[in-house]
C-alpha cells in the first residue's frame, strides 16, 4: 500500500517541522515534478494578469508561489549536504539542470519582468503601485525584485536568454559534479594508521575517534584519519610524527588532482570560462564584476582594495612567525609543521596550551552552558529538547526556542558529528523561513564535522570548534530572529559579503569571561578552567595571526584571480594559474599554503561564494567594530542583545544592510578594529 507523498501538503508537525519519518527516497523526485509545474502555473497566472500591475497582483502573488517546491526542495539539498547516498547524488545530478532551468523560466520571463519593471518605475516616479502608500519593506521589495530580475538577464534578448538559459544549466550540472566529486576523492585520501604508536600526541579521545571511523569502514584493528574541508588539518598541531602529519597535509592537498573519475581540474576550468561567458553576456567585464554588483563592495576593485590592504602586512608577519617558528625546530618548517610548531611557541611566548583545553570543552556543556547560555543572557529565549520530534539521521537533535514570555520562535536542529556521507565544513541551512505573508515559522540546522567518540565517552572539542560552534550558531540565531513580511528577506536572505557579519559577532561570547566560566568546566574533575589561563589565552590572541590571515587571503584573492578574467582568456593548467595569482599577491609561501586550493574550494566552485569569498574579510570590519560596541556599553546585556536584534539580526533582508548596520552603531564602520584584532595595524 503505498502511502501519500509527504511533500504535497505542509507539515503538521510543530513549527512545521518536515516529517522526516514519512520520507521516503520515492517521494523526492514527483514532489520536485509536482513543485515545478505548481510555480510555474502560478507565475503564468501572473503573467497573464489583464489588469494593470500592482504588488498586490503581481508581487504578493509571486512571493507566494513555490511553496512546494520550497518544501521539498529545503529538505532534499539539506540531505545533499549533511547525508548523502547514491540515490541522493544520483538524483542531485539530475534535479540540478532542472532547477536551473525552472528559474530560467521564472527570472527570464519577459511578461513577468514588465510588470515588475513597470511598478518599479511608478514608485521612482512618486507615485505608490497598488491601492496604498507603500510600507519601506514593501517599496525595498520592489527595488530587489527588479534589481535581482535585471541583473538576471530578463532584459535580454531572446536569443542572449537562450544563451544564458544553456549557461546555466551547464553551471548547475558542473558544481554539483565538483562537490560529489570531492566529497568522494576526501573519503577515497583519508588516511588509514595501522600502528597507534603513530598517533603519538593525539589524546584519547582522538585515537578512539579515529579507531571507530576505521572499524565504520570495515577496518578493524587500523585507524582513520578523515579529511576535513580545509587544506590544514586540527590532529597536525598535536601529532609528534612528522611523517604522519606530512602524510595528512599531502593527502589534503592532492584532491581532485590525481586523475580518474574524481578529478576536478577539468570541472574548474570548465566553470570558470562559462562564468566568464554568461558574465560577459549580462554586460560585465568579469564573473566577480556580476557578483559584486550586487553586494555591498559594489564592485572588485573595491575587493580588491581592501585584499591589497591587507596582503602585504599579513605575509610580512607571516614570515616573522615563522622564523620564530624555525629558530625552536631547528629546522626549515613546512606546512604540515606549522600547527604543531605554533603551539610549541604559544605555550613557550604564552604558557597555553589549547590542547590542553579539550577537558574543558565538553560538547554538551558548550551548548548549554556556553552557547545556548549567552543567546539566554543577551536575547532572553530558551532552549528545550524535543525528543518527541524526528530529524533527518538519527545524530539530529531537535530544539523548541521561544521567547523570554513563553512567544514561540521556532525549531534548532543540531546535527554535530562528522560521516563518510556529510561533505566537509560547517554550515547553518534553513528548512522553513519565517514569513508573515505566508504564515511560516523557522526551523534551521546547523552541521559540523566534529569526529565522533567511542560509545560511552564524552565529546571533547578542540579550541577551534568550539569558536566554530559559536560562528555557525550566530547564523541560525540570524535565521532564528528574522521577523520579515516577504519570504525574498527571510532569515539570511542577505547579501553574501553581508551574511557573515552575524555570526562572526556570535563568536566573541566564546572567550567573554561570563560566558567561558560558564561553560570551560574541566569533564572529569568539575573544576573551572583556570583564570589565569584564561588571561593568558585572551593575551595571546592575536598570536599567529600572520599565518592566519595570510592563508585566508590566499584563498579569497585565489577566488577573486579566477573569476577577473574575461571570456578571451584562455587557462590551461590549474596548478600554474593558482601558483601565478598567489606569487602575485606575494602570498605564495609554501610553509603558508592557501586555505583552499582550486581543486578543492567548495565555497567558489560548489557552493555560493564564488567571487564572494572576501566575503568573511568584508564581514569583519563590520564584526570587530560592533564587537568594541558591545566591549564600549557593558558587554552581556539584555539591552545591548536586544538592540542588536531589533535593529540588524530582526530585520532580515528586508533593508540595506548597511543601512541597518547604522541604524545599529549610529555610524559606518570603521577598519581600525579589524586591523588591531588581527595584528595588522
Amino acid at each position: 500500500m503505498s502511502h501519500p507523498n509527504p511533500f504535497l501538503a505542509p507539515s503538521t508537525l510543530p513549527h512545521g517541522l518536515p516529517p522526516f519519518a514519512e520520507i521516503a527516497p520515492e517521494h523526492f523526485r514527483p514532489a520536485f515534478d509536482a513543485g515545478f509545474t505548481e510555480q510555474l502555473a502560478e507565475v503564468a497566472a501572473i503573467s497573464a494578469d489583464p489588469d494593470a500591475p500592482t504588488v498586490e497582483n503581481t508581487l504578493l502573488p509571486l512571493e507566494r508561489s513555490g511553496q512546494l517546491l520550497e518544501r521539498v526542495a529545503s529538505v532534499f539539498y539539506n540531505k545533499s549536504s549533511a547525508d548523502n547516498d547514491d540515490f541522493v547524488s544520483a538524483l542531485e545530478e539530475e534535479i540540478a539542470p532542472r532547477m536551473a532551468a525552472h528559474s530560467d523560466a521564472i527570472r527570464l520571463d519577459p511578461a513577468l519582468y514588465a510588470r515588475v519593471a513597470a511598478i518599479h518605475a511608478g514608485i521612482h516616479a512618486g507615485t505608490d503601485a497598488g491601492t496604498a502608500p507603500l510600507d519601506p519593506e514593501t517599496r525595498y521589495l520592489v527595488d530587489r525584485h527588479f534589481a535581482e530580475l535585471t541583473l538576471a538577464g530578463a532584459g535580454l534578448g531572446e536569443t542572449e536568454k537562450q544563451a544564458l538559459r544553456d549557461y546555466n544549466r551547464e553551471l548547475s550540472t558542473l558544481t554539483t559534479r565538483f562537490e560529489k566529486n570531492l566529497l568522494a576523492d576526501s573519503n577515497d585520501l583519508a588516511v588509514v594508521i595501522d600502528d597507534v604508536a603513530e598517533l603519538d600526541g593525539l589524546s584519547r579521545d582522538d585515537i578512539s575517534a579515529a579507531a571507530t571511523a576505521a572499524a565504520e569502514r570495515g577496518l578493524d584493528g587500523k585507524y582513520l584519519i578523515t579529511l576535513v574541508l580545509p587544506t590544514g588539518h586540527p590532529y597536525l598541531s598535536q601529532l609528534i610524527r612528522r611523517d604522519v602529519r606530512q602524510r595528512i597535509m599531502e593527502a589534503s592537498r592532492s584532491r581532485g588532482i590525481r586523475g580518474g573519475d574524481h578529478d576536478t581540474r577539468a570541472l574548474v576550468l570548465e566553470i570558470t570560462r562559462i562564468r566568464a561567458e554568461r558574465a560577459a553576456l549580462l554586460g560585465f567585464a568579469s564573473h566577480a564584476a556580476y557578483v559584486t554588483a550586487d553586494s555591498t563592495a559594489q564592485s572588485p576593485a573595491r575587493v580588491s582594495e581592501l585584499l591589497g590592504r591587507l596582503a602585504p602586512p599579513a605575509a610580512r608577519n607571516a614570515r616573522a612567525e615563522q622564523a620564530e617558528l624555525e629558530a625552536l625546530a631547528g629546522h626549515q618548517i613546512e606546512a604540515w609543521d606549522w600547527d604543531f610548531y605554533s603551539e610549541k611557541v604559544r605555550a613557550a611566548k604564552y604558557d597555553v596550551d589549547t590542547a590542553s583545553m579539550r577537558p574543558y570543552f565538553e560538547a554538551e556543556r558548550v551548548l548549554h552552558d556556553g552557547i545556548f547560555f549567552a543567546a539566554e543572557k543577551l536575547y532572553g529565549v530558551t532552549f528545550t529538547e524535543r525528543a518527541d520530534l524526528v530529524g533527518y539521521h538519527p545524530e539530529v537533535r531537535v530544539f523548541e526556542v521561544r521567547n523570554e514570555g513563553g512567544e514561540e520562535i521556532g525549531l534548532y536542529l543540531l546535527d554535530l558529528y562528522t560521516r563518510d556521507s556529510k561533505r566537509g565544513g560547517a554550515w547553518m541551512n534553513a528548512l522553513i523561513s519565517q514569513s508573515r505573508l505566508l504564515g511560516h515559522p523557522t526551523v534551521v540546522v546547523n552541521n559540523l564535522n566534529v569526529p565522533g567518540p567511542a560509545a560511552g565517552t564524552p565529546t571533547l572539542l578542540t579550541y577551534d570548534l568550539v569558536n566554530t560552534f559559536f560562528h555557525e550558531f550566530g547564523h541560525a540565531l540570524h535565521g532564528l530572529f528574522a521577523r520579515v513580511t516577504y519570504p525574498m528577506f527571510s532569515g539570511t536572505n542577505v547579501y553574501r559579503d553581508f551574511v557573515e557579519f552575524p555570526s562572526q559577532v556570535n563568536e566573541m561570547w566564546m572567550l567573554w569571561p561570563e560566558v567561558l566560566a560558564n561553560f570551560a568546566v574541566h569533564y572529569e574533575t568539575g573544576e573551572r578552567m583556570p583564570e589565569e589561563l584564561v588571561a593568558k589565552l585572551q593575551a595571546s590572541s592575536a598570536f599567529n595571526e600572520g599565518f592566519a590571515t595570510s592563508e585566508y587571503l590566499a584563498a579569497a584573492l585565489l577566488d577573486q584571480a579566477w573569476h577577473a578574467i574575461g571570456p578571451d582568456a584562455t587557462v590551461t593548467d590549474v596548478a600554474a594559474f593558482e601558483r601565478d595569482a598567489l606569487a602575485a599577491a606575494g602570498l605564495d609561501n609554501p610553509a603558508v599554503p592557501t586555505r583552499y586550493s582550486s581543486t578543492y574550494f567548495a565555497h567558489t566552485f560548489s557552493g555560493g561564494y564564488a567571487a564572494a569569498y572576501y566575503s568573511y574579510i568584508w564581514s569583519e570590519v563590520l564584526d570587530a567594530d560592533t564587537v568594541d560596541w558591545f566591549t564600549e556599553n557593558g558587554g552581556l546585556t539584555r539591552a545591548n542583545g536586544d538592540r542588536f536584534r531589533d535593529r540588524l539580526l530582526g530585520v532580515g533582508g528586508s533593508k540595506d544592510p548597511l543601512e541597518a548596520y547604522r541604524d545599529f552603531r549610529g555610524r559606518d564602520a570603521v577598519i581600525e578594529p579589524l586591523l588591531k584584532r588581527r595584528g595588522l595595524s
